[in-house]
């Protein structure tokens, strides 16, 4: 049985006719050879793995390989040097650049027959009259390349010859073959989504005809290979097509999955302990997973390793000849001079290395099952949810709907394994639009999630937060998670306990979404163990989660009420440990600068000279967003902390040119800071830096003329953060 992880790997391809093919520069012995080993491999495999669609013209095209197969076969005979006769027969000149063109049809029919028996069957439906046009045009080339060939001077034997006049008189005669059945199964589909254009289901009975009996599409595990293929596609949008038509292709198999299949899996359970971990410690390169002193293994699947380094793909990329390496490897492979792809040596048009999410999202799960931390790496350019989003049809979100209301009953009445995969699939559901987010709270979806935060399941804990944190992104959705009975004080539980450490870093995710609302950060800083387990997060978690941690202590600094309990829940000891953290140094000196504004706080963390140097050191290093955070908590840790403080900042020696540059070169805000900085330090009566005094005279032009064009008051501690605030959507 072929892997299902085969289909994945091998199917981005381009389309299957685009760009410029080029025969290789070979003598004529050399080139009747590799014909011959062409044209036969190709129609071998075309047996081998018969076409998903396209069958008639699939056929017709295996046919005629065949005959220039037995053409190939006889040449390389007729012209092959004799025991009797060491040179070789002279080979008519005229015949070579005929040849050359048919390797160039070969290899193109090559790359059209495996475009369609890799794809997907719906997307191959979708694309039925473009395809059957591609084969048409191979006809008509192959008819072209026939007319021209010398076969007078090629000394063929009769029934080669009468083979070849026959396959030409047949392409001469070829017409466009759309089939009829075919057809009539894409009007059914386009059918189907225009009855959920008028809000109505189609017929179940209809669905389970059109895809299990005719499409083949027999399981639940075939409609999610179908699902992420047409999702690469409308990601890649490397073919001419109709997104939004794409889109509700996705919504409505989505559907019937559900519908039709249930909740049946196809995936491993992951096995865990009675404590709830896995038993294996560390992945090998290669192909295992071992525990460090036990006999246990686990074979990584080949299509998850890169065909490079043979480890697991943490970034599986895709590149021009439709291969995945990692992209780590592949980068490395092509910065060191080489321009051909290491698998199947074919030269790189480009060197554009697409993600292949499809796969990723695979590994990922694969891992999480088996317990084995994976980092996904941050998403790049245009996002999978923006073009979803961009592109989603009124057909899409219908479908999309009724499947919400299919995943929450099943959520609320299920089984254990059942509402596994059911929190799994909103979470994937909830990824992209605001539609989803939506429909899936008012479907009732937030309570019967918050039941799984604590479950035992780690999959299906993690799942479940992750779906709350998808949700919440939808600002009419924030109200309704934060008034639903406990759940705050699950997400909490869930930050604090979380069985994975994706879990607890979404939880984190999910506190600085609803914190974007004001009235709700006072509520989470309330929260028992809040503030304690973000503080906790941001000085011992992973970077993403540090990351996570910062942005929701930022969030909630804003508010005036919050810093007695960051104060005493430790979350000011993280921040100004932080500091020292590049990943988040910016964000918690704009943090630190909201809580100075009182006086403790400011004095507390003045009374630590590494928090000056630190500070300091941002100013020197740090981007333009994060000089002026530094800037503004200097600026406040001396109008706050008192003399001592302001001393120990006007005493550091590199200060007065920092700020001279920063007057110079930083923001508007940040030059008014800077500013009020120097002017706080010139008035320290107990200042005792002489060269602190000498910078600040070769720029008090610069301050004055900051001051009096500034509006700014002394109460104004604004700060920015260094990227802009959003929710990672998981």
């Amino acid at each position: 049985m072929t892997s299902p992880f085969a289909f994945l790997s091998a199917r981005r391809r381009r389309p299957p006719l685009a760009g410029a093919f080029f025969a290789p520069g070979l003598s004529y012995a050399a080139l009747i050879h590799a014909l011959a080993s062409l044209s036969a491999d190709v129609a071998a495999s075309a047996v081998r793995c018969p076409s998903r669609s396209q069958r008639c013209n699939a056929r017709a095209l295996v046919r005629r390989l065949r005959v220039l197969s037995a053409l190939f076969e006889f040449l390389k005979e007729s012209f092959a040097p004799s025991p009797s006769s060491p040179l070789p027969p002279r080979f008519p000149s005229s015949a070579v650049l005929c040849l050359r063109e048919l390797y160039i049809f070969v290899y193109r029919a090559k790359l059209l027959l495996e475009y369609c028996s890799q794809s997907s069957r719906l997307w191959l439906l979708l694309r039925n009259p473009q395809i059957s046009g591609n084969f048409h045009d191979l006809a008509q080339e192959l008819a072209t390349a026939l007319d021209v060939l010398p076969i007078n001077d090629l000394r063929l034997s009769n029934d080669v010859r009468e083979q070849i006049e026959l396959l030409r008189r047949h392409c001469r005669r070829s017409k466009l073959y759309v089939d009829t059945e075919e057809e009539a199964l894409r009007r059914k589909i386009h059918s189907f989504l225009g009855r959920f254009e008028t809000g109505e289901a189609p017929d179940p009975a209809e669905l389970r005809n059109t895809f299990v009996n005719r499409l083949g599409i027999r399981d639940a595990g075939a409609c999610r290979m179908e699902i992420e293929f047409l999702e690469e596609q409308i990601f890649n949008q490397e073919e001419d097509i109709d997104l939004s038509l794409v889109s509700g292709v996705v919504a409505l198999t989505r559907y019937c999955r559900f519908l039709l299949f249930g909740f049946q899996e196809m995936e491993v359970e992951r096995p865990f302990s009675d404590q709830g971990k896995f038993s294996g410690k560390r992945l090998l390169s290669g192909s295992s997973l071992r525990e460090g002193s036990g006999d246990f293994s686990l074979t990584i699947p080949k299509d998850f390793c890169c065909p490079i380094s043979l480890d697991l793909m943490k970034d599986p990329v895709v590149v021009s000849t439709g291969q995945t390496y990692d992209r780590a490897s592949i980068t490395q492979w092509i910065e060191e001079g080489h321009r051909n792809c290491p698998n199947s040596g074919q030269t790189l048009t480009n060197s554009r290395l697409v993600p292949n999410r499809a796969l990723r999202s695979l590994i990922s799960q694969w891992c999480a099952a088996y317990g084995i931390p994976y980092e996904t790496p941050d998403a790049v350019g245009v996002t999978a949810e923006s073009i979803a989003s961009a592109c989603a049809s009124k057909a899409a979100i219908e479908a999309n709907r009724a499947t919400a209301r299919i995943l929450v009953h099943q959520l609320s009445a299920g089984s254990e394994e059942s509402k596994t995969v059911a929190a799994r699939e909103l979470r994937l559901l909830a990824k992209t639009g605001k539609e989803n987010r939506s429909f899936i709270a008012e479907a009732g979806a937030i309570p019967v999630l918050c039941r799984l935060f604590q479950s035992t399941n780690p999959v299906a804990q993690e799942n479940a937060v992750t779906a709350i944190l998808n949700i919440s992104i939808h600002d009419g959705n924030k109200r309704s998670i934060m008034e639903e009975k406990d759940c705050l004080e699950l997400i909490v539980y869930v930050l604090r306990h979380g069985l994975t450490t994706e879990a607890r870093e979404n939880a984190a995710a999910t506190l600085f979404s609803l914190s974007a609302v004001h009235d709700f950060k006072k509520m989470i800083v309330d929260e028992q163990g809040a503030v304690a387990a973000l503080a906790d997060l941001l000085m011992q978690g992973s970077p993403r989660g540090k990351k996570d941690a910062v942005m929701a202590l930022f969030n909630l600094s804003t508010h005036s009420d919050s810093w007695s309990t960051m104060l005493d829940m430790g979350a000011v000891s993280a921040l100004v440990g932080a500091l020292r953290d590049e990943i988040v140094a910016e964000e918690a000196a704009g943090a630190l600068a909201l809580l100075m504004r009182q006086s403790i706080v400011a004095q507390t963390v003045g009374s630590e000279d590494a928090v000056i140097t630190n500070l300091v050191g941002l100013m020197r290093r740090g981007s333009p967003k994060g000089k002026e955070n530094a800037v503004a908590a200097l600026q406040e840790m001396c109008r706050r902390g008192g003399l001592l403080v302001t001393q120990k900042v006007a005493n550091m020696q590199v200060l007065g040119g920092l700020i001279q540059t920063i007057l110079l070169t930083g923001t508007k805000r940040a030059r008014r800071k800077a500013a009020l900085l120097a002017r706080m330090c010139q008035r320290c009566e107990t200042t005792t830096s002489t060269t602190f005094r000498n910078e600040w005279n070769t720029s008090r032009t610069l301050v004055r003329a900051n001051l009096r064009d500034s509006s700014f008051r002394s109460e104004d501690v604004s700060v920015s953060v260094s990227m802009p605030i959003q929710v990672p959507v998981l």
